[in-house]
């Protein structure tokens, strides 16, 4: 039987949410069948590491809650989205690089607090999107589109977004 993980912060139930809609985004970007990493996904990738960065911002800058009638209150965390392997391995080490700030993030101390971030945990998930954002100036920016005639394709196209509800 599977369990529900769960952390005790309900910023970082916050980090958790917002970080896998972008993996699950990045997951069905337009590019994601092909070499390249178009400039709307480029421009998205951007807005979705910038959003995390804001929100860290925000989480911080908050005073840290002293809620002795509340806490620890456990908060259930959604399914992490399965990743599969997708054509596009700069979306994918982006995705790598999501899955690993939510990952130190929910495995953190922070995840124990109530509200806030230790100032490690903090450092370690800036480092981590400041990472992904020099991957994609650095890197992805400037060599993209690849010509990779003999291998590809070498994967099925992840599939499209959701359809409307």
């Amino acid at each position: 039987m599977a369990t529900t993980a769960i952390v005790y912060n309900h910023d970082v139930q916050g980090l958790h949410r917002r970080i896998n809609r972008f993996i699950v985004e990045a997951i069905n970007a337009a590019s994601n069948g092909v070499s390249m990493v178009s400039e709307a996904d480029q421009g998205r990738m951007s807005t979705y590491l910038t959003a995390v960065k804001t929100y860290v911002a925000w989480v911080v800058s908050q005073p840290v809650l002293d809620l002795p009638e509340t806490h620890p209150r456990e908060y259930a965390l959604e399914e992490n989205p399965a990743v599969p392997v997708i054509e596009n391995e700069s979306l994918l080490d982006l995705i790598h690089l999501f899955t690993l700030a939510r990952d130190e993030m929910v495995n953190g101390q922070s995840g124990r607090m109530a509200s806030g971030l230790i100032r490690f945990d903090n450092d370690r998930i800036l480092a981590i999107i400041a990472k992904a954002e020099s991957f994609l100036s650095d890197y992805v920016a400037i060599v993209t589109p690849l010509d990779l005639p003999e291998s590809s394709p070498m994967h099925v196209l992840a599939g499209q977004g959701k359809k409307g509800v």
